[in-house]
C-alpha cells in the first residue's frame, strides 16, 4: 500500500518532540511523500527550511511543502507577504500555493481582507503555474464565486479537507477541482454525511490527507491510536501513519479493493502536482 499525504501540518508544535519519528513511522506505513501545509509566510519558510536540511535519501521519507496564507492569518498580509511566497515558490520542493481560501466560521480575519488576499494568492499561483491548496469553511458562496472568476488561470486546485454537502461538492467538481478527504469521514458525529457523497467523486479527482495533527479518525481501534493523546488534541494526535486507515475506510464504503483505491489516489496526486514521485 503506497499513499501520499497531501496535507500534514508537520511544523505544528504537536510534532516538536518527535518529528523525525513521525516521518519514519509514516514511511514504514507506506505513506511517503508527505506534503507539509504552509499556513503563513513564516510557517511556510520554516517548512521549506526543514525539508532542505533533511537528507536526500528517499528511504528517510520524502518531504515537500506548500506555501501560502491561511484565511485566519490574512489580516497579517501585505506586499512583503506575496514577495516572500513568490521567493519560496521558486524552490522545486514547493508544490502548490496555499493553504489559502475563506473561513467565515471563526472570522479571525475580516471577510473583505480574507477575500483580498485569497485573490492575490490565486493570481500568484496562476502566474507561477502552480496548483492551489484551498480552504473553505462556511464561505461557499463567496469562495466559489471567486474561483469561478479566476477559473481560466488556475492550473489545478484541490478543496482541502472537504466537509461540505452535495451542493458544494457538485459546484467544486464543475470547476474542475480535486477533492481532499480526511479522517473527518470516519467521524460518526460530524462526518457521516460524507459517506454517500464519496460515490459522487470521480475516481480521478479524489485525494487523501490526514490534516495531522488534527482530525484523528474516530474509527481507529484502541491499539492503533495508542500513545496519541498529546497536548491539547483532546481526541488524540493524528499522524500521517494513519492515512492507510482512512483509505481502507473509504474503500470499504466505495466497495473497492483498498490497494486499488491507494493506487488510484497515488496516481491522482502525481497528476495534480505534476510530479513523478517515483523519481
Amino acid at each position: 500500500m503506497r499513499l501520499i499525504d497531501i496535507g500534514v501540518n508537520l511544523m505544528s508544535p504537536a510534532f516538536t518532540p518527535d518529528r523525525e519519528e513521525v516521518i519514519r513511522s509514516a514511511f514504514d506505513a507506506g505513506v511517503s511523500p508527505l506534503i507539509i501545509t504552509g499556513a503563513d509566510a513564516a510557517s511556510s519558510t520554516r517548512a521549506l527550511d526543514f525539508v532542505r536540511e533533511r537528507p536526500g535519501n528517499p528511504a528517510a521519507g520524502r518531504l515537500y511543502t506548500t506555501a501560502g496564507v491561511h484565511p485566519h492569518n490574512a489580516k497579517n498580509c501585505n506586499e512583503k507577504t506575496i514577495a516572500a511566497l513568490t521567493a519560496l515558490a521558486r524552490d522545486e520542493r514547493v508544490l502548490a500555493i496555499g493553504e489559502c481560501g475563506l473561513d467565515y466560521n471563526r472570522d479571525f480575519s475580516p471577510r473583505p481582507v480574507q477575500r483580498e488576499w485569497f485573490e492575490r494568492q490565486i493570481e500568484l499561483a496562476a502566474g507561477l503555474s502552480l496548483p492551489l491548496f484551498l480552504h473553505e469553511r462556511d464561505a461557499f458562496e463567496d469562495f466559489s464565486r471567486i474561483l469561478e472568476r479566476h477559473r481560466d488561470g488556475i492550473r489545478a486546485m484541490v478543496v482541502h479537507c472537504f466537509t461540505g454537502g452535495e451542493r458544494e461538492l457538485e459546484k467544486y467538481l464543475s470547476l474542475g477541482a480535486y477533492i481532499g478527504i480526511t479522517g473527518w469521514v470516519c467521524d460518526e458525529r460530524r462526518g457521516s454525511h460524507l459517506i454517500p457523497l464519496l460515490k459522487m467523486i470521480p475516481g480521478g479527482r479524489l485525494l487523501l490527507e490526514t490534516d495531522a495533527p488534527f482530525l484523528l479518525p474516530r474509527s481507529l481501534g484502541a491499539p492503533e491510536a495508542q500513545g496519541n493523546t498529546r497536548g491539547r488534541f483532546r481526541n488524540g494526535r493524528n499522524e500521517p501513519r494513519f492515512l492507510p486507515h482512512i483509505a481502507r475506510f473509504i474503500a470499504a464504503h466505495l466497495g473497492k479493493d483498498p490497494e486499488v483505491l491507494c493506487r488510484e489516489t497515488y496516481e491522482n496526486t502525481c497528476c495534480f502536482f505534476g510530479r513523478n514521485f517515483e523519481g
